[in-house]
Parts: structure tokens; sequence; C-alpha cells
């Protein structure tokens, strides 16, 4: 019997974890104005920081009026769930980055993009190429290796 309870655990264990992999990751964007960010899901608990309009965030959970979220650094807080916009956004995490003109290696450069600067996803993510808008309205296709938020 002994045997058998351990097989039935482990798989349990391993759908719970195929299942956990399978779900993707859901992002959103703060906005439409900067956001208080808290370490508890209350307006009386600590601001640990105001979040810029645009940036991305992974969102972990939602539970009622609040959201907890992961952002770029890996870092989770809690924030106001109407603070939150489904506008999709991506930041450069590489040093600096070339968007194509196409989704390819030798495509022109359509535009360059420093760390930390946030894009806008112009088309829903297909491949291992993201097309996204730079602020400043030019097109462009980046590697989904080199942003966080897809």
């Amino acid at each position: 019997m002994r045997g058998a309870h351990h097989l039935l655990l482990y798989a349990a264990l391993w759908l719970a974890g195929s299942s956990a992999a399978a779900v993707a990751a859901e992002f959103k964007s703060v906005g439409p104005g900067p956001a208080v960010m808290f370490d508890a899901p209350a307006q009386k608990s600590r601001k640990l920081y105001i979040a810029p309009v645009g940036m991305p965030v992974e969102i972990v959970l939602v539970n009622g009026e609040w959201t907890r979220v992961r952002d770029a650094a890996g870092d989770l807080s809690w924030v106001e769930s109407r603070s939150l916009s489904t506008r999709r956004t991506l930041v450069v995490e590489s040093g600096q980055i070339s968007a194509r003109s196409s989704a390819n290696d030798s495509a022109p450069v359509a535009f360059t993009a420093a760390k930390g600067v946030l894009l806008e996803l112009a088309e829903p993510i297909s491949s291992a190429w993201i097309k996204v808008r730079h602020r400043d309205g030019e097109t462009g296709y980046v590697k989904a290796a080199e942003v966080w938020g897809d």
C-alpha cells in the first residue's frame, strides 16, 4: 500500500507542476497615472515606491480590489487593481538594443533603445521577435530575450 501511496503522490505532484508550467504569465502595465506600490493589500500598509505610468508588471494574484505583482527586477508588491491598465508595455533589459524593420537579424535598424526604456506592444506576441512601438511613434521588431514583460 505504501508504494501505491507514493506513486499517487508523485503523480499528483507531476501533474501540478505540468499544469503550472503550461499557464502563461499575465502582464499589465501601470496606468492611467503613477501607482503606489505597497507591501500588503491595504492603504495603511507600508508604501514601497511609486511606479511610473507604463511600467509593465506580471500579475501574480488578484485579491478583490488589490493585485499582487512582480516587476522587472523580480520584486513583489501590491497595487490597487484600478491602477493597472491592459495596455501592454515592455521594458528593455539589455544595454542597448536595435529594433529591426522586420523580424530578422539582418533587417535594417528601425531605432535603438537603451536599458530601461519602455516600449509599447504593437502586435500580439507570436514568435521570438516582438513588434513594438517607441514613444516617438517608430515601430520595429525586438528579440523577446532583450525585453521584459512578455
